[in-house]
């Protein structure tokens, strides 16, 4: 069984940064597409940014393209998302996600594991 650990949320001013960390374990990481998603209160949980097995392809959401920063370490079974220049409508529970499969996806449903989540605030 896949196990995700999303650590490094917190509390942020507008402007500032983060890095959010998703450990994994109990599966073969360095063969997976790995996904963060982000859900606001409110609001359905939504895509953020896709990497490759490989970390070659990536594909961000419109909203922080240019923003964020997707990256993976396949010898820390570990898969980053820098966050930069945060507004407060990035305020959300961020979660990441797993694909056996490649195909850089986008839609829930394509995942196949999903962590418990961190929560990124960001105050104006």
């Amino acid at each position: 069984q896949v196990q995700l650990v999303e650590s490094g949320g917190g509390l942020v001013q507008a402007g500032g940064s983060l890095r959010l960390s998703c450990a994994a374990s109990g599966g073969t990481f360095r063969t997976y597409t790995m996904g963060w998603f982000r859900q606001a209160p409110g609001k359905e949980r939504e895509f953020v940014a896709v990497i490759d097995w490989s970390g070659h392809s990536i594909r961000y959401a419109d909203s922080v393209k240019g923003r964020f920063t997707i990256s993976r370490d396949n010898a820390k079974n570990t898969v980053y998302l820098q966050m930069n220049s945060l507004k407060p409508e990035d305020t959300a529970v961020y979660t990441c996600a797993a694909r056996v499969n490649s195909g850089l996806a986008v839609e829930n449903r394509e995942y196949h594991y999903w962590g418990q989540g961190t929560q990124v605030t960001v105050s104006s």
